[in-house]
């Protein structure tokens, strides 16, 4: 136990052996959804070829490949954030890419984007952009993703749903017409109002005992009214029906481990594929940088610049990710917010990244019973964690409307438009713009010039892609 303390330090970030199992295992109950939601994604999709990937097998890779990148690292950065498929990235393949690529290069296009990640990372120039953000923004990226985590959340649960109109685009329920009438989400709401009486009474393990809790009445509830699936009943359970029928075992397909191509130049072209790169490089760079940065705040790891302990590793490591998951077809793995939850639980170390990357690797033995935990009951310890994240804007000075304005269009964009990417770029652009208007102009570092340039290239893709004929 002393070198296991000594290692992770453990007693030195005042967390105890206790808070980093109980937040790790918080942090897959948060995430296990990937599970499912993952194969959804990819596996519905034809490619170029006509051939489609297999749900079992990409759910068994998305495992392999959380479990694998969640404990790496954890074990070389040493910090309480786990890793899965990104869902920019892979609905970014299966809506845009596969139409003219194969899924082996698709996934092909995601090793490259990694390596670029891992060559920015080793080189120094990823940890430059991020000491190049001021500490304003960083703020309100944290916030940002506070209220993206919130959003996320309310959205799982039915809680807020698309109307189907122009105006207004969203409303109360799951269709958005301004009432909650599904069983679903009445147990989001018992669930986020238990937790939340917990967390606010100071109740060690809050979180951990609002999800079993919820996970509990949920399955009572499936058992005596069988509301079964949203897709076969509208009042039904969302992405996971709370029930367990058959053996909770499964031996994992991994056949798509090692099916990636790199001859996606050869098919579409150098400068189409330079374009998908890019977009994927942008995408991955900065929803990680996004996340890395909220995250740290939440655990009281970051310093008085938002540096972290070991933060080029975690660096390298996140590219890492993305070609890991790459080559096993599973997408680009990326950190993901949801790590949230386990902190807001107590981890503050890579144990508890130990044990919820062990989960994920037992997750692919056991995906019937990964699946129990609906989706409604995990999103409200999303909408817990994103209160607490929110609560960052507290320590940002609005009196000055050059540094006002960024940070609330930074803080909006990103529930708004389903991305942290898109937050950060909008953040990073209106900030140079207005902070040099305003006689500033000293005060910004050349790199958030440049990268402010990139992001206005990365908005302007669509429109580039139909002048060069893409």
């Amino acid at each position: 136990m002393t070198r296991l303390d000594s290692f992770f330090e453990i007693s030195e970030r005042g967390s105890t052996v206790a808070a980093e199992l109980r937040g790790g295992v918080v942090t897959f109950i948060a995430m296990a959804y990937i599970i499912v939601l993952n194969p959804i994604i990819l596996s519905g999709t034809a490619d170029v070829a006509g051939n489609e990937l297999g749900f079992t097998q990409v759910s068994a890779v998305t495992s392999l490949a959380a479990g694998v990148m969640t404990i790496v690292f954890g074990v070389i950065a040493r910090l309480p954030f786990a890793f899965a498929a990104g869902l920019g990235i892979n609905s970014f393949l299966a809506s845009s890419v596969v139409g003219s690529l194969t899924w082996p290069e698709a996934m092909g296009l995601v090793v490259i984007n990694g390596l670029i990640i891992v060559a920015l990372a080793v080189t120094g120039l990823r940890k430059l952009i991020f000491d190049a953000v001021p500490m304003q923004l960083k703020l309100a990226i944290t916030a940002g993703i506070g209220l993206f985590i919130l959003f996320i959340g309310m959205v799982d649960a039915g809680f807020i749903g698309s109307t189907g109109f122009p105006s207004p685009p969203v409303g109360l329920g799951r269709d958005g017409a301004g009432s909650i009438d599904s069983v679903p989400t009445v147990v989001f709401v018992l669930t986020l109002l238990v937790t939340g009486i917990l967390v606010a009474r100071k109740v060690r393990g809050a979180i951990l005992i609002g999800l079993v809790a919820g996970t509990v009445v949920a399955v009572a509830i499936e058992a005596i009214w069988h509301l079964g699936s949203a897709q076969d009943n509208p009042g039904g359970w969302g992405l996971s029906v709370p029930t367990l029928s058959g053996s909770p075992f499964a031996i994992p397909d991994l056949s798509l481990v090692g099916e990636f191509s790199l001859n996606s130049f050869t098919r579409i072209g150098l400068l189409a594929a330079v374009m998908w790169v890019f977009t994927l490089v942008f995408t991955n760079f900065f929803d990680a940088m996004g996340t890395f940065t909220g995250l740290s705040r939440q655990a009281g790891l970051a310093d008085a610049d938002g540096n972290f302990p070991r933060l080029r590793s975690a660096l390298v490591v996140e590219g890492a990710g993305a070609v890991v998951g790459g080559a096993a077809s599973a997408s680009s793995n990326t950190v993901f917010i949801e790590s949230g939850a386990g902190i807001g639980e107590g981890a503050r170390t890579g144990l508890a990244s130990l044990v919820t990357g062990t989960l994920f690797l037992a997750a692919m033995f056991l995906t019937p019973l990964a699946a129990i935990v609906p989706s409604e009951v995990a999103a409200a310890a999303l909408v817990i964690v994103g209160a607490m994240m929110a609560s960052h804007l507290r320590e940002i000075d609005f009196t000055d409307f050059s540094i006002a304005l960024p940070v609330v269009l930074t803080v909006a964009v990103m529930p708004l438009s389903y991305s942290i990417a898109n937050g950060i770029g909008v953040g990073f652009i209106s900030w140079v713009v207005i902070r040099a208007a305003s006689g500033k102009a000293r005060e910004i570092s050349p790199l958030l010039w440049i990268v402010a340039v990139g992001f206005a290239l990365f908005f302007a893709r669509g429109w580039i892609d139909s002048v060069l004929g893409i």
